[in-house]
């Protein structure tokens, strides 16, 4: 029976040994995957900012402006790209609405972001956009891989349609939860209209034929959670010019919008709450689990190894017994 009971332990140590790395190498990549059906919400606020009286064309200090920021997962147009690309693929539909203090338009940019599941990278196909304009991305955007790592990223600037480094810059405390910060900054570039401008009657065309460009920088920060790779904070120190044209009255610029963007504390502490629970989940898979299947192996190993070493040990030899002497008779 220990014979047995060895083999049959030596088997399992096998087994738990061999699903340690198979869990986290192999199937760890396969099923961690952003939802396609995934839908958020993000509001972010610049208080105390300047921004362009679109009437006057004279920049006005203001007290608040606010950016909507939605990413929905269209289910329908990522199964259709999944047929030919061959893997799982995302397609985040997202509209940056951004709104004065009166809550009127400011302007807002549709957008189309088409991203592999798993890894996060671009995939390239038709529809892939920024406010109508059919944009081929390098790098990530909104989201990070799982598992960030600390090194520097190619980040997607969907103003100014380019790609650029964002870098680490090390590790932080935030709310509870252990975070890498990163920090991009594009230089100024000059970037088109908006397509829908609050202006009735007048287009991204109309202004441009007056010889007026559009110009913008910013300096961008991400908090991010390394584990799942999604953003607990983001900041923007953000400006935008007018530059030239008829329409400045002689003026080589007027600012169009400046001011610090921050996400609001309530959506703050909702992504905190969110990213903690979807942490424990990534681990399970990626620690958690591998861990605890090979101590187990090992423990199983030791236990079977145990009961070999008993099952081999000589019996202890029988005492033996010294014959009774007989009698002496006469």
């Amino acid at each position: 029976m220990r014979r047995k009971s060895g083999l049959i332990l030596l088997a399992l140590a096998v087994f738990f040994a061999a699903l340690s790395p198979l869990l986290r190498w192999y199937a760890f990549p396969r099923l961690a995957k952003v939802p396609a059906d995934q839908y958020t919400t993000m509001v972010l606020e610049a208080k105390d900012a300047t921004l362009l009286d679109y009437n006057s064309f004279e920049a006005k200090k203001v007290r608040k402006v606010t950016i909507v920021q939605t990413l929905k997962g269209n289910v329908e147009a990522s199964e259709k790209i999944e047929r030919t690309a061959g893997r799982d693929v995302v397609v985040w539909d997202g509209l940056s609405y951004v709104q004065g203090p009166d809550g009127k338009m400011v302007s807002k940019i549709p957008e189309r972001y088409i991203f592999d599941a798993h890894s996060q990278e671009p995939v390239h196909a038709t529809g892939e956009m920024v406010d109508g304009d059919p944009v081929k991305r390098r790098g990530i955007e909104f989201k990070w891989p799982f598992l960030t790592e600390k090194r520097d990223y190619e980040y997607f600037d969907a103003q100014a349609r380019v790609t650029a480094p964002i870098h680490y810059k090390g590790t932080r405390e935030f709310r509870g939860v252990s975070v890498y910060y990163f920090e991009q900054t594009i230089p100024w570039t000059k970037i088109p209209f908006p397509k829908e401008l609050p202006i009735k009657g007048v287009t991204a065309d109309t202004i441009a034929a007056t010889g007026m460009t559009r110009w913008y920088t910013t300096v961008r920060k991400f908090w991010v959670e390394p584990v799942t790779g999604a953003p607990v904070n983001g900041e923007e120190i953000h400006q935008e010019e007018l530059r030239g044209g008829t329409l400045l009255g002689g003026r080589d610029k007027v600012t169009a919008f400046a001011g610090h963007v921050k996400m609001r504390e309530d959506y703050i502490e909702s992504t905190v709450a969110l990213v903690k629970s979807q942490r424990v989940l990534v681990l399970l898979m990626t620690s958690y689990l591998p861990w605890g299947f090979l101590s187990l192996g090992v423990l199983l190993l030791a236990l079977a190894l145990h009961l070999e070493a008993r099952g081999r040990r000589p019996a202890d030899p029988a005492p033996t017994r010294t014959p009774a002497s007989e009698p002496v008779t006469a």
